[in-house]
């Protein structure tokens, strides 16, 4: 499926594994992607957003509200509730194998922000691209550009890109006709 990713396509699943990478997540979820799409400038994709009056902004405000919502416990805190005190797994792991040797593991190293490899695509995400090529080919498309990105976002219920877009009021179906106005244009100009 990625082969018919367009340039700009492709850029947005990058920059949403960056994203993802930044912000702590252990997989791209649809918010990711989202997020992605305004890292890439002057696309289908942003143009339809820009018709309905959805930044960048209102879309990373709403992306913060929704993870502060849902947080997931820190490490300390999820282990604390099974009985395990991490400091004094520390103390003890510091006794027997010296200072710093958990900083020394490879799973220590890969959280300091110098993380590398490719990060895995959520179910939603998954189905989010799969939905993307459904839209391109239900408009006739022989490509995945970022409009068929942003018609799978919406069209995902359950992910928290679709509750984002229809929260700021991007529907399915007005956005496909966006789309199919600005693609007709662009062949033809």
């Amino acid at each position: 499926m990625f082969e018919r990713f367009t340039g700009e396509a492709r850029r947005v699943v990058v920059h949403a594994q960056e994203i993802a990478r930044e912000r702590g997540a252990d997989a791209i979820r649809t918010e990711h992607l989202l997020l992605g799409l305004y890292a890439v400038p002057d696309t289908v994709a942003l143009t339809v957003l820009s018709a309905h009056g959805v930044t960048r902004a209102d879309v990373e405000a709403d992306v913060d509200r929704l993870r502060g919502a849902g947080a997931a416990p820190s490490d300390a805190e999820a282990l604390a509730t099974l009985g395990i005190d991490l400091e004094e797994v520390r103390r003890q792991v510091e006794e027997a194998f010296g200072p710093g040797a958990l900083d020394r593991t490879r799973a220590a190293q890969n959280r300091d922000g110098r993380k590398t490899g490719w990060i895995r695509f959520d179910p939603m995400s998954k189905k989010s691209l799969q939905l993307a090529l459904r839209e391109a080919q239900a408009l006739k498309h022989d490509y995945i550009g970022t409009e068929h990105l942003l018609l799978g976002l919406i069209h995902t219920d359950g992910g928290a890109a679709h509750h984002i877009l229809v929260g700021r009021g991007v529907h399915l179906g007005p956005s496909r006709v966006i789309v199919e106005e600005l693609v007709r244009a662009k062949r033809a100009g």
